[in-house]
């Protein structure tokens, strides 16, 4: 059973740091992602990587402040969030599949979720 957990969610304030982790069981996956939905918002794109940790992409939003990585011993894929704005609140996904790229359609398998909230 294909299984994504993610940890690594809180409470910080503006200018803080938080680190997520999104550990998948079951299976391996060509691309990971990170995708987040706001409150009263549609679910958006953050970042991706391919297995080989070469292919990334951002978001606009969070480029310079978020950076992807993944350990493929651990079949485990982290988002390090620094400068951190109150417009970063949102539940934060963790979306694994066999094609990278930006629509969540390209994903096939999700995470729970893990609340950030940033405070001003």
């Amino acid at each position: 059973q294909v299984q994504l957990v993610e940890s690594g969610g809180g409470l910080v304030q503006a200018g803080g740091s938080l680190r997520l982790s999104c550990a998948a069981s079951g299976r391996t996956f060509s691309a990971m992602a990170w995708f987040r939905q706001a409150p009263g918002k549609e679910r958006e794109f953050v970042a991706t990587i391919r297995w080989n940790g070469v292919s990334i992409a951002y978001a606009d939003s969070v480029k310079g402040r978020f950076t992807i990585s993944r350990d493929n011993a651990k079949n485990t894929v982290y988002l390090q969030m620094n400068s951190l704005k109150p417009d970063d609140t949102a539940i934060y996904y963790c979306a694994a599949g066999a094609m990278s790229g930006q629509s969540e359609v390209q994903y096939n398998y999700w995470g729970q979720g893990t609340q950030v909230t940033v405070s001003s």
